[in-house]
């Protein structure tokens, strides 16, 4: 995603009464967030007693100021989620004037509605947990389902990266391909994937899928035309592959002569990375929402950064300007 120069101005300009922190969650991005808006990271400390609790320290004042907390809840989800919540008890109490969470990853999100019995939805617990906690507006990028903004009764930024996959597909010419075709895993996705397609001025098709128990996928039916064609497959998220594995093995035999995956947070829980390697899938790009670990770095991944996408959204949230304009040609 192209930002302008010009928008960067850090101390002594127009973010001087804005601080800027991050947890330990993703504390790289963070910084990356901060050289990007011209700022200074704030001075917290997060240590540990000797039982596991968490103890933290804001080692600056913050009454008054308009803070933001980088804290995506990633793996280990429970400590990332309870370090922000702590987070935000310590910035209420400090009196700062506004808390904006910024959690590019959103964890908890894939149980979002009640489908059997006695199952709870976790996305609207932890949406009540953190404005509990003090948050007084919530920034994340590609939620697992849009409606989870309906869960928080305070604002929300939903941020998109597909403009930052699709950049970068233009930039290596596939734009002007005729033979590339964007591909959803599934239903739910196919909005995400015509957004992309309409960059990239292509078709689209859609994998039908069941999901027989968590994690666990059937290939029902592939809509729309892929022979003889490229195929970028877009989705949200990759946990343990087996969703873009799966899709992308139908795709080849459906006649698809080379299938991508393009996703926002690379998850990759257990021996995914090595799956992904393994597979047909011949490229996998994904953000750097969440931390990847040199362990689960491997040759078909390609990463792309968020923090000018997270940057320039806190720019203007500080300064009370327009966040959907940065989304003018994401449909």
């Amino acid at each position: 995603m192209a930002i302008a120069e010009s928008s960067r101005i850090g101390r002594g300009g127009e973010l001087d009464t804005m601080k800027l922190f991050a947890g330990n969650a993703h504390y790289e991005l963070g910084k990356r967030v901060a050289d990007y808006l011209g700022v200074e990271i704030g001075a917290l400390t997060s240590t540990r007693f000797s039982d596991g609790e968490i103890r933290l320290m804001v080692e600056e004042s913050a009454r008054g100021d308009d803070v933001f907390i980088i804290q995506p809840t990633c793996q280990p989800v429970n400590d990332t989620l309870m370090e922000l919540l702590i987070m935000l008890d310590a910035f209420r109490r400090a009196s700062a004037s506004r808390i904006t969470v910024v959690c590019p990853y959103y964890g908890y999100a894939r149980q979002d509605k009640k489908i059997k019995p006695r199952e709870p939805v976790t996305a609207r617990l932890v949406a009540d947990l953190i404005e509990r906690a003090g948050a007084h507006r919530m920034v994340c990028v590609d939620l697992h389902a849009e409606q989870i903004q309906g869960f928080f009764d305070i604002p929300v930024d939903h941020l998109y990266a597909g403009p930052i996959l699709g950049n970068c597909l233009l930039e290596e010419g596939y734009g002007e391909a005729d033979d590339i075709v964007v591909v959803s895993p599934d239903v739910a996705g196919v909005s995400r994937a015509r957004s992309l397609a309409e960059m990239l001025r292509a078709p689209i098709a859609i994998i039908a899928k069941r999901r027989p128990e968590p994690n666990k996928v059937d290939i029902v039916e592939i809509i729309g035309d892929v022979s003889g064609r490229r195929c970028i497959m877009i989705d949200d998220m990759c946990d343990t592959g087996g969703t873009m594995i799966m899709g992308a093995e139908a795709l080849l035999k459906r006649g698809a002569v080379d299938v991508q995956v393009a996703c926002t947070h690379a998850v990759l829980s257990g021996n995914a990375s090595q799956r992904l390697q393994d597979s047909v899938i011949s490229r996998v790009m994904v953000l750097d929402t969440v931390p990847i670990p040199s362990v689960k770095t491997f040759p078909k991944l390609h990463v792309l950064e968020s923090a000018p996408l997270l940057g320039e959204a806190i720019r203007r949230i500080h300064l009370n300007e327009s966040v959907s304009t940065l989304f003018r040609n994401w449909r």
